[in-house]
């Protein structure tokens, strides 16, 4: 049996955890230098608050309903989330954590130690409430698709619990006659439109079509999905829980950046993100890309990348920034109002299977960066960082309704008045 746990509209839900005084209203959440609303908590989609619009098309409407308007705080999500995994972990040995606000789990070897995978997720509910104040949904099924279809049927359908659980063939062809196709774990819109034009409209739909058809009509991937669907696990764990292949840090920025330090500071920013990233999941990366570009939409638009192979596969914040700095006189061009920039580390491979080499030797010095991070985890992010971000802090995003750093800055810990 899988489950799939996640929180229900994560950044909205983050906000009210320390705010009592917002906990019942409606309240959404902007994208970097508060472009558009990225999430909307339950009460704000009631008022049909739509996702990924610009914010100011949507000023009069928000102040019509007094909708909570608040920045990205991601530092806050990030600790809350970790928090909310912590928990979550407690309740299997074999545990994924998917993205920041879910997660999957597998039981092996829990059929007679569970009497119901209802009961079940209901204590995984209120223990994750009782420690972080984030209410989440719990999905159970006999693979990682249908355990994603009852997670949306335990948040979204008619008088949800909070609990699905698809344990045989009834409640399988229950949830699935009610889940629209595009609802289904890897259906995009491009392909739901093509589903479509065949009839196919629900995940019910999707589950009674010959697998080999779908794959000789779409791709592999969809015949696996409907072999899925239909109970079969096509997905192995190592799949689900496998590495990411790519990491990027990437941000527009408040202002236009004209300066070059300033442009300088937020490359190494990003240096110092994804090579933590890096270090998290154990990985090593042979080259790094770089860019930095003004924005399209505007006269003389100017765009460089470049992809700086690395002499050794590294994760030390070091060695990244030095690349940044060794091609950034070719990266950076006077008078252009920079938009956006950002690092991505590719070619990634295991820290455990290093190849060295005789005549190139590793700058790496794991010990120092795990000093780094052990500070900033407990002290907070970018607490102890390199010269090189500190030459400016002109690129910062603009973050107009951000709320304090409750968990990770000593001087915004919230204060309780006793009477």
């Amino acid at each position: 049996m899988y489950a799939l746990v996640d929180a229900t509209s994560f950044y909205a839900s983050a906000e009210k955890v320390f705010d009592p005084r917002i906990r019942n209203k409606p309240v959404v959440v902007l994208s970097n230098n508060d472009g558009c609303i990225v999430a909307a908590s339950p009460e704000a989609k009631r008022l049909n608050i739509p996702k990924f619009q610009p914010y100011f098309k949507l000023k009069s409407v928000l102040a019509e309903h007094n909708v909570v308007i608040r920045s990205s705080n991601y530092e806050l999500y990030a600790d809350l989330s970790d928090k909310m995994m912590k928990v979550i972990n407690q309740f299997s040995d074999n545990h994924h954590i998917y993205s920041i606000d879910e997660s999957f789990l597998k039981f092996e070897g829990f059929g007679d130690l569970v009497d119901s995978w209802e009961q079940y997720g209901h204590v995984i509910r209120r223990s994750v409430w009782r420690s972080t104040k984030l209410p989440v949904g719990v999905g159970f099924g006999p693979t990682p698709t249908l355990a994603k279809a009852a997670n949306h049927a335990a948040k979204k359908f008619k008088n949800a619990t909070g609990v699905a659980v698809i344990n045989n063939q009834q409640s399988r062809r229950q949830i699935l006659a009610n889940l629209n196709v595009e609802d289904v774990w890897g259906i995009g819109k491009r392909l739901t439109k093509q589903l479509n034009q065949q009839g196919i409209y629900s995940a019910l739909d999707l589950a009674n079509q010959n697998p080999r058809l779908m794959r000789k009509q779409f791709s592999v991937v969809l015949e696996r999905t409907v072999s899925e669907l239909n109970g079969e696990a096509c997905l192995s764990w190592h799949e689900i829980t496998q590495r990411k292949k790519e990491i990027y840090s990437t941000r527009s920025f408040g202002e236009r950046i004209t300066d070059p330090k300033a442009l300088k500071a937020a490359l190494a920013t990003h240096c110092a993100i994804v090579s933590k990233k890096l270090r998290k999941q154990n990985s090593l990366a042979k080259n790094i890309v770089i860019f930095a570009h003004s924005s399209p939409f505007e006269d003389r638009y100017y765009k460089k990348s470049f992809i700086q192979k690395l002499p050794v596969a590294s994760s030390d914040v070091r060695v990244f920034t030095k690349a940044v700095s060794d091609i950034f006189h070719q990266l950076f061009q006077s008078g252009v109002k920079y938009y956006k920039a950002g690092v991505g580390a590719i070619e990634l491979e295991d820290d455990t299977f290093l190849q060295t080499d005789l005549f190139s030797q590793s700058q790496d010095s794991p010990a120092l960066m795990k000093c780094l991070d052990e500070i900033n985890t407990r002290f907070g992010n970018h607490t102890a960082r390199t010269g090189a971000q500190l030459q400016s802090n002109a690129w910062h995003m603009r973050r107009a309704f951000l709320s304090p750093y409750y968990t990770t800055r000593w001087s915004d810990i919230p204060l309780i008045k006793c009477q």
